[in-house]
């Protein structure tokens, strides 16, 4: 009896202690002071002591790490004279620290991309790099220490304000970053979502330091602060991290200022028009709109895509199909008070602007009399979700979202605004449409006197409010976890399985992705250079006509079914080839292989979709013309090229490619099609989670029979010694200009020199810290963005050495000036022990991240069933970069570098900046 009384006490204290363990397994265990809040979909959120709010994802899916700290400060929060603040903060933040100095070295050797972007809510940092605890623990110290301590100082403030005023003249350039701004400036009158986050110079130049200084001490601080980590990690290590870090950094006693501006219901049409020298007209209408976070924003959306789906909206039936416009597009902003939404219609220079305007107008207000059906509310909403669902399988994807919710109010946003989409009726999207659709709440026009002012009253989520609709939100089942996947040359080869398929080679990897996910990346080769000579045009055009219609089914049904399969495809193509590339989900990969067969096989080629794909592309082409970066560009591959026209290679002048496509036919377009498409010869790559065998299967049922009428032969690149250029040339009435250089060289990838010329690159212009970027943005603020490129073929012996940079047009001379001589001190010096310590470093781990991707994954596979090679390439690549010496480095500088006979091509307003300057 005793025996019995002890063995069921025995039994109940195990049951108890089980049930407190699996609690605490549960919670995990948390360090001192830090509480565990709400947990959705695979992203769980912590807070610490201080008020920082973490949000922790893990992904064991790919071997890499994100980890972004947003600041829930943006332009919104700029006071008068501080236009381009929090922007301009963003640049000094990336001064250093105590701790550390120098970031973008340190970002080199841990082999992480930085970046950092502001908008109206929120400033985010970022960097992802591959997942150790090496790299981690670096990244959370480097942002702790500059979120407690980081340097904003006089000096660099006066550096970097050039490169910010240089990014600000960029923009200037864009006739639709010049509208939008305009726009948005007339529709707010008084809140500072008026305003363009990048500001107005004479704020940039003239703010004192002690402005920036306060407004970083005001909200640069844990409690108005999100950190994200997502990716491969330990949870309970890197909470403990977190709390290292972080934690150590104090509370504060200020108080944030409260936001209180509330910009005034409209009251009438408004109307801002904008005269510069450019090459396509624009017309963009703004609507007011509720929060991200209201509940009329669902529907919000899916009005959105009904009626701007650049491929599949109203707009584009009402203006692009009757050619009133060459393009539409239509999307809304996501902030935290009442935003806005867009309209925006493209027309070539011809094209009536009145005639696109009513069409527009009339196409977005006369929603009561003819409202959205049913079909059209199911097709958006399903290519609403798609892109949602594709994205929150991705964890870096994911943390850009969670940010862009965090700034807008909560992070739990992301999956409630999905289940908005969700839950939203045709009856909503009628009731939204007659809410905010209307001219009153319009900005194109101007003010109108009426007796029955017809005004949209804005609704706004209050913080309380907030917390109830998020309060106790748990979110939908998360997608599958995925495997913890090796990104190392060896292991990929291990589990690519090669073989062929008709005249493909195939290359398939299988891998357990979160969600289930899957990338496929398909070359079809054609054609030789004789038969390929004059079809340029019709190839180009062949390739983008593919997804407008098969035989069996229009455009609209084509995408509405890409939707419903949960999958993005995308068409390129050239006079040597198409290339598609598929993203979808395991599940349905064997039937958009099927639709991408239809489409590629039987295309429709319709005279109507042809003449709006023609409108488009003369639209880009004339809006080239007008734009140093294009210009310096085509000129320099024009010099380059010494094919005869007509050629497969020839490089087209701008002109000659709109002559070009207003000769070409859609009977150019059929004969192209029936001459060359076909499987005889290609490539098929396929990353993810799907099954080998079926989509062996698939690949022979879709492909093998389909045979190519032309021979195939590849077309070798061809190696020219020319003569050297030093050109500028003018364009008129554009704030920016665009320096681009070339330099030739006589090689294969396998040449013994291609890994000490890749390690130069990277030291000259391609790492974080190389001598162009310290040169021309750190140290002398001429330029927004600089640097070099390093490229050579497998097959050809052709490299090349690409130079670039951004500028004011008034600092030619000086950009010149300075690339000159480091360019000259690069060929006599050579590089430095410690430079290529980095450079290596820096180089290798972007080879490890760029394998982790598994579309690039695909395509590298792909490129390399065309040369006949294996990742064992890559192993043996990283190998000769690692046990390079300083000697081999400076050795093939002074035999391959030589700045003379470097071509030199400029473009800008030159003329108009000297006139500028004789004035001032």
């Amino acid at each position: 009896m005793k025996f019995r009384e002890t063995a069921k006490t025995l039994c109940c204290f195990l049951i108890c202690l089980n049930f407190i363990l699996t609690i605490n397994a549960q919670n995990g265990s948390l360090p001192s002071g830090v509480s565990r809040g709400a947990a959705v979909e695979g992203v769980t959120e912590y807070q610490l002591p201080n008020g920082l709010r973490v949000l922790l994802f893990p992904d064991q899916t790919a071997p890499k790490i994100t980890v972004n700290v947003t600041y829930l400060v943006g332009s919104k929060h700029e006071n008068y004279g501080e236009t381009g603040m929090a922007h301009l903060l963003e640049h000094l933040f990336f001064k250093g620290s105590p701790k550390h100095p120098k970031q973008d070295a340190e970002g080199n050797l841990h082999g992480a991309r930085l970046n950092g972007t502001t908008d109206f809510d929120r400033t985010n940092y970022e960097e992802t790099f591959p997942a150790t605890d090496v790299n981690l623990e670096w990244a959370l110290s480097m942002e702790s220490d500059r979120m407690a301590n980081g340097y904003i100082l006089k000096k660099d403030l006066d550096s970097e304000f050039s490169v910010v005023r240089n990014e600000l003249e960029r923009g200037e350039n864009n006739p639709f970053s010049v509208l939008y701004g305009k726009m948005l400036g007339s529709a707010y009158q008084w809140h500072n979502y008026g305003k363009d986050v990048i500001g107005v110079s004479s704020d940039l130049e003239n703010v004192p330091i002690e402005r920036v200084q306060a407004f970083f001490k005001t909200y640069y601080q844990p409690d108005n602060a999100v950190l994200i980590i997502a990716g491969k990690f330990d949870e309970p290590k890197t909470l403990a991290l977190v709390n290292k870090y972080f934690g150590a950094i104090a509370k504060p006693t200020r108080v944030l200022p409260k936001i209180y501006t509330r910009e005034p219901v409209q009251d009438g049409e408004r109307e801002v028009w904008v005269r510069r020298a450019g090459d396509t007209q624009n017309i963009l209408a703004g609507y007011h709109l509720p929060p991200a976070a209201h509940r009329d924003f669902g529907a919000v959306e899916i009005l959105w895509r009904i009626l701007g789906n650049p491929n599949t909206g109203r707009l584009r039936k009402n203006l692009v199909e009757t050619k009133k416009a060459a393009s539409i597009l239509g999307f809304t902003s996501e902030n935290k008070e009442p935003g806005f939404g867009i309209f925006f219609a493209e027309l070539r220079k011809e094209m009536p602007i009145d005639a696109a305007r009513a069409a527009l107008v009339e196409t977005v207000e006369n929603l009561t009399t003819n409202p959205p059906t049913a079909e059209e509310v199911e097709r958006a909403r399903n290519n609403i979700l798609k892109d949602v669902e594709l994205n929150l399988t991705s964890s870096e994807r994911m943390v850009g979202i969670l940010s862009n919710s965090a700034a807008a109010g909560d992070w739990r946003l992301a999956f409630l605004s999905r289940d908005a989409v969700k839950k939203a009726t045709l009856e909503d999207v009628k009731r939204v449409a007659a809410a905010y659709l209307k001219s009153s709440n319009r900005t194109i026009a101007y003010f109108v006197p009426t007796d029955k002012p017809d005004r949209a009253e804005i609704p706004n989520v209050s913080d309380t409010d907030l917390a109830a609709i998020v309060k106790d939100y748990k979110g939908g089942t998360p997608p599958s976890a995925g495997e913890a996947f090796d990104s190392s040359p060896a292991n990929i080869e291990a589990r690519v399985k090669r073989g062929n398929v008709g005249g493909l080679k195939t290359a398939f990897l299988t891998k357990e992705n979160r969600g289930d996910t899957v990338v496929a990346n398909l070359n079809l080769d054609f054609g030789d250079e004789t038969s390929l000579m004059n079809r340029s045009a019709a190839a180009n055009f062949t390739a983008q006509m593919l997804l407008r219609g098969s035989a069996k089914r229009t455009r609209q049904q084509i995408q509405d079914e890409l939707d419903k399969l949960r999958a993005r495809v995308n068409i390129s193509g050239s006079a040597e080839g198409a290339t598609v590339s598929i993203e979808t989900v395991r599940a349905n990969l064997p039937a958009v292989m099927r639709l991408v067969g239809e489409i590629l096989r039987e295309p429709a080629f319709a005279e109507n979709e042809f003449e709006q794909l023609k409108q488009e592309y003369l639209a880009r082409i004339e809006t080239d013309k007008g734009e140093p970066t294009a210009i310096a560009s085509n000129k320099i591959l024009r010099y380059f090229s010494k094919y005869p026209k007509g050629h497969p290679l020839y490089v087209a002048a701008f002109d000659e490619q709109i002559s070009d496509a207003n000769a070409v036919t859609i009977a150019d377009l059929r004969a192209f099609h029936r001459d060359f498409y076909g499987a005889s010869n290609g490539e098929i790559s396929i990353v993810g989670d799907f099954d080998p065998k079926e989509m062996a299967a698939v690949t022979n049922e879709v492909f093998a029979d389909w045979k190519s009428k032309q021979p195939f032969k590849r077309i070798a690149r061809q190696y020219n010694d020319i003569t050297t250029l030093n050109e500028n040339i003018e364009t008129p009435d554009k704030a920016n200009s665009t320096f681009s250089a070339r330099l030739d060289l006589k090689m294969t990838d396998d040449d013994p020199d291609y890994p000490a010329l890749s390690v130069a690159n990277f030291i000259l212009g391609s790492g974080f810290t190389s001598r162009l970027t310290m040169r021309l943005r750190e140290k002398e603020g001429f330029a927004y963005n600089s640097g070099s490129r390093f490229s050579a073929g497998a097959l050809d012996p052709l490299a090349q050495f690409n130079i670039s940079a951004i500028f004011a047009p008034q600092n030619v001379e000086k950009v010149e000036a300075a690339y000159k001589e480091e360019l000259v001190r690069f060929a006599r010096d050579g590089v430095t022990a410690e430079e290529m310590k980095d450079a290596k470093a820096g180089i290798i781990e972007r080879l490890k991240v760029s394998r982790s991707q598994d579309a690039g994954l695909a395509g590298k596979l792909n490129g390399y069933l065309l040369t006949n090679r294996t990742l064992a390439w890559d192993a043996e690549l990283e190998k000769k970069i690692t046990a390079l010496t300083v000697e081999q480095v400076n050795g093939a500088i002074r035999k391959y570098f030589t700045p003379d006979k470097i071509t030199i091509i400029k473009a800008g307003d030159f003329a108009g900046a000297k006139k500028k300057t004789a004035i001032q």
